[in-house]
């Protein structure tokens, strides 16, 4: 099973210049956990930013929402993949790296994300389907 098979093409991005409380919006109207945060230009490295970031930034560090901004916070560069990669090596990569989603770029673009939740989702489907399996 590759990447392109599992991953989430909707990708929901946000700019690095948008307020901690944009993102914050963004996240519950859109239903994430994370926001994909865009590149300035063709050369730079996408970022990612999620709720556990925001919230440490809130409580922990006692930071406005309103006047804190994404690429204060934001982790950079994220960790990329590619759609033709086989699952198996993504789950031992975030394993390894103690993520929980990274994002999936094909010829230097973004094309989706992935989550530690979409691989074992499909790893419990597959698991399912198996025959000989008593329901």
């Amino acid at each position: 099973m590759l990447v392109k098979d599992i991953m989430q093409t909707d990708v929901v991005t946000i700019s690095p210049l948008a307020t901690l409380r944009d993102a914050i919006e963004k996240m519950r109207s859109r239903k994430v956990k994370s926001l994909v945060v865009e590149r300035r230009d063709a050369h730079d490295a996408y970022g990612i930013i999620t709720y556990a970031t925001i919230l440490r930034t809130i409580v922990a560090e006692e930071g406005d929402i309103d006047l804190v901004n994404v690429y204060d916070v934001y982790r950079k560069p994220v960790i990329t993949v590619p759609p033709s990669m086989d699952v198996k090596y993504v789950a031992r990569l975030m394993a390894h790296q103690r993520l929980s989603r990274v994002v999936v770029l094909e010829t230097d673009e973004l094309a989706g994300i992935i989550t530690m939740n979409d691989i074992v989702g499909e790893v419990l489907a597959m698991a399912d389907d198996k025959p000989g399996r008593d329901a």
